[in-house]
């Protein structure tokens, strides 16, 4: 943890760095974190709890996995995520990019299903938002406020009719594509195909702006970033990356990028994912990917095969050691770059095999916070991480809608009318 305890610990009885709080042990320091995240209010960007039920109840029943009590076979449960002070989360209604067509839609829809039904299980807990308005009064009610980020645009079958109804049913972000390209743009972990948007990835992203839904590049190559970066309207977001100046890893976010989004005044909400944090991460991504290369070419249109055989890649080669610090430096990295206006949180709990040392599940965020605050943030910039710069972007995305749909009927573009294909 890169010798917080030892450090907050020899701090006793001096002034908190640039917090305003005097702080006699470790203890203080983390509950100050505590009551920055109530206040800010902390927004986590990604949480893969509902494919984690649909892992491990694949008849999606809720009560074989209640998170009303304690989980330990995931990171989240709602007692560890009291204890964390999340107030609002973004959870992940994430499909596999070997879904496709009507069956990704089929699954995607089955995911926001599990989110509404969580909410209607728990209504002590959770409370769907759709607005910034909303996070701030459900937070405010003690209730986390919920909302789905969808992970992958194959999950709307390039179709513009099919988003618009995603964000009716709560999606308030798209991930543009997964760990594969969808026809109308190019991801960082797959062999590029348009060169970042297509005509008809354009249309999408315009399509998003006009709804208020976020664009969420995470996932996405390099190219299509700085073409959505480009065409959006509306301030971006990566709804969990990190770095790549600190993990030379495709899925993490070059600092050109991070510029142009500085301009754009999006955020880029740091992950936990020790592959996306721990510089070994970057190094052993060519392997990885040359083993699915592999396992591809051997067991082609049977993913189950393919996931099978990762798996066991997964287990020879597990994830590099990661811990809380260097989770710290990439925040620090992300606001030297972009600036303190522009970092967020997006954790990826659920959605991976390890976690860093010291964030192990939704209860660590203090912890983090606690970090921030040793290494000399001030109160106000450690509650924009935590969770203000999202909110921002979230009111900018709304006031864009709003000005857009005041002119702009929806769209009624097809990929067949701007790409000549589907």
């Amino acid at each position: 943890m890169r010798g917080v305890l030892a450090a907050c610990v020899m701090a006793a009885g001096v002034a908190a760095l640039a917090g305003k709080v005097s702080v006699g042990t470790t203890a203080d320091l983390v509950e100050h974190a505590r009551e920055l995240a109530r206040a800010a209010p902390l927004i986590d960007g990604h949480n893969d709890y509902p494919w984690a039920l649909r892992e491990k109840a694949p008849t999606l029943d809720l009560a074989a996995l209640d998170i009303r009590g304690a989980q330990p076979k995931i990171m989240t449960d709602i007692p560890r995520l009291r204890a964390g002070g999340v107030g609002a989360q973004f959870w992940s209604v994430y499909v596999p990019s070997s879904y496709q067509g009507q069956a990704a839609v089929r699954a995607v829809l089955e995911q926001i299903d599990i989110v509404h039904r969580m909410v209607e299980r728990y209504p002590d807990t959770f409370e769907i938002a759709g607005t910034a308005d909303d996070i701030e009064r459900i937070v405010r009610a003690g209730r986390i406020a919920s909302m789905a980020g969808m992970e992958g645009g194959h999950a709307i079958d390039s179709s513009l009719g099919a988003l618009r109804m995603m964000y009716a049913l709560g999606v308030r972000y798209m991930t543009l594509t997964h760990g594969d390209n969808v026809p109308w743009a190019d991801s960082a972990t797959d062999t590029p195909r348009v060169g970042g948007l297509s005509r008809f990835g354009e249309a999408v992203v315009l399509e998003m702006n006009r709804l208020g839904m976020l664009v969420d590049l995470s996932h996405v190559s390099a190219d299509t970033m700085a073409d959505a970066i480009r065409v959006s309207r509306a301030p971006v977001i990566f709804s969990h990356s990190a770095a790549r100046a600190l993990c030379d890893h495709p899925r993490n976010i070059p600092d050109e990028i991070l510029r142009e989004l500085a301009k754009n005044g999006g955020v880029a909400m740091v992950t936990f994912v020790p592959s996306f944090i721990a510089p070994e991460g970057g190094r052993r991504y060519p392997v990885q990917a040359e083993e699915l290369r592999r396992q591809r070419q051997a067991h082609p249109n049977d993913p189950a095969a393919v996931d099978a055989a990762m798996k066991k890649w997964y287990d020879a080669h597990p994830d590099p050691p990661a811990t809380l610090g260097m989770v710290a430096d990439h925040i620090d990295h992300v606001r030297q770059v972009a600036g303190i206006d522009h970092v967020g949180l997006g954790s990826d709990f659920d959605g991976i095999q390890s976690t860093p040392q010291g964030l192990e599940d939704v209860s660590k965020y203090p912890a983090l916070a606690a970090e921030l605050l040793h290494r000399g943030y001030g109160d106000e910039d450690v509650k924009k991480v935590l969770g203000q710069n999202v909110l921002r972007v979230i009111r900018a995305a709304e006031r864009v809608a709003a000005t857009l749909q005041k002119d702009q009927p929806p769209s009624t573009a097809t990929i067949e009318s701007l790409d000549g294909h589907r």
